[in-house]
């Protein structure tokens, strides 16, 4: 059996909460392990500040996530393609019931 077109939708809804999620503790764990770093990078050698590196490392990983997760979602996203599919079964439906050509 077919899933229903609601089905689908809590689906997807709930996909991407669990990549939200997954954003969200990325960045948490991101902050709180450099906060620790800074913190010992501070507390051991104030004249070589080596804490720009996992900053830096770790950031452009952090960035990459977040552009995957919000940006490439973009103009053709699992969003888009619901609304398109869902435009094109309307046509559809409209055109078996003879109110366009």
């Amino acid at each position: 059996m077919e899933p229903t077109q609601e089905e689908q939708r809590y689906k997807q809804a709930k996909k991407r909460v669990e990549d939200l999620k997954g954003f969200y503790a990325h960045l948490t764990v991101y902050l709180v392990v450099n906060a620790g770093l800074f913190l010992i990078n501070f507390a051991t050698n104030r004249d070589s500040w080596w804490i720009y590196w996992p900053l830096l490392g770790w950031g452009i990983a952090l960035v990459i996530h977040a552009v995957v997760l919000f940006a490439i979602e973009g103009p053709f996203g699992e969003r888009w393609e619901a609304r398109k599919i869902q435009e094109l079964m309307d046509r559809d439906r409209r055109t078996i019931r003879g109110l366009t050509p």
